[in-house]
């Protein structure tokens, strides 16, 4: 006869025998405090990568024209063309336009980085998961650059978008003929600056302790999606395609690991954690 407690915790050792674990072998999901100079060597190759495939990809111009009047078409379908009324805002107000243009083509490179670092310093417990999403979702986009070249508005001439750069001689930016050269100027579909900025805004709102800070990480890709439109770098629906990178990099982590990006691993320690308040017992302590 089977006892009642052995009835109860039944489905529960059901349940966790077939919980997904993720597709890598279990030692490999094990708590290991990452090593600063392993995670620049990886980044320093990512980047090599990245950059490499991202100007090795052909300069196929007439596909990619096509393809950005593609997107117009059914921005226009859906309702979704009011980009060119901010894009004429922007480029009517040179203070404004210039400083979007500096966003456009510095903080990119920089906040994401800081944000890296913050968390391999501060959450280095959940420093991997993060990592290996922002690494998936880089490899994904350059997948969408390959699969779908599209011109940005800005060499769209016949819409009328205004680039910024060029009115304003602003350096730095991709959309510069010295840096143009040097990169591939049909890489808008899916919008990177997004999806990095998305990643990183996620990142501080989850983890950060303080509320202004998870403000501000929100506020970042929502400010980064102005910027985009309103410099005619990127469609609306480019930034759409950032999004859905993210979220696809989110389920890639998820698949490998078994569990969420900001989820420790099974044995880590609860590193940068701040410790839980205990009424009673704080109460015990202070008393005589």
């Amino acid at each position: 006869m089977v006892a009642p407690s052995e009835v109860r915790q039944a489905p529960e050792q059901r349940a966790e025998r077939w919980r997904f674990t993720g597709l890598l072998p279990r030692r490999m999901l094990r708590w290991r405090r990452p090593v600063w100079w392993q995670e620049i060597a990886i980044i320093a190759l990512g980047y090599w990568i990245y950059t490499l495939g991202r100007n090795a990809i052909p300069d196929q111009a007439s596909i990619a024209l096509r393809h950005g009047r593609s997107i117009e078409h059914l921005q226009h379908i859906l309702h979704l063309n009011w980009e060119l009324s901010i894009n004429h805002f922007v480029a009517g107000h040179e203070w404004l336009a210039q400083t979007m243009d500096y966003y456009y083509a510095t903080l990119h490179f920089i906040v994401t980085p800081v944000v890296m670092a913050w968390l391999f310093v501060r959450r280095s417990h959940l420093y991997r998961g993060a990592r290996t999403t922002l690494v998936a979702t880089t490899l994904l986009g350059l997948l969408g650059f390959y699969l779908y070249p599209t011109a940005p508005p800005r060499l769209l001439t016949q819409y009328h978008y205004i680039d910024t750069v060029l009115k304003f001689h602003t350096w730095g930016s991709l959309a510069d003929p010295d840096i143009a050269k040097h990169s591939n100027q049909f890489a808008a579909m899916p919008s990177l600056h997004i999806a990095w900025a998305l990643w990183c805004g996620i990142a501080i709102f989850v983890n950060a302790r303080h509320m202004w800070v998870r403000v501000v990480g929100l506020c970042y890709p929502l400010c980064t999606f102005a910027v985009i439109v309103g410099t005619a770098n990127h469609f609306v629906l480019d930034a759409v395609g950032g999004a859905l990178i993210v979220a696809l990099g989110f389920g890639v982590q998820y698949a490998l690991s078994g569990h969420g990006a900001f989820s420790p691993p099974f044995d880590a320690p609860d590193l940068g954690l701040p410790q839980p308040r205990v009424p009673l017992v704080d109460a015990d302590t202070q008393s005589p």
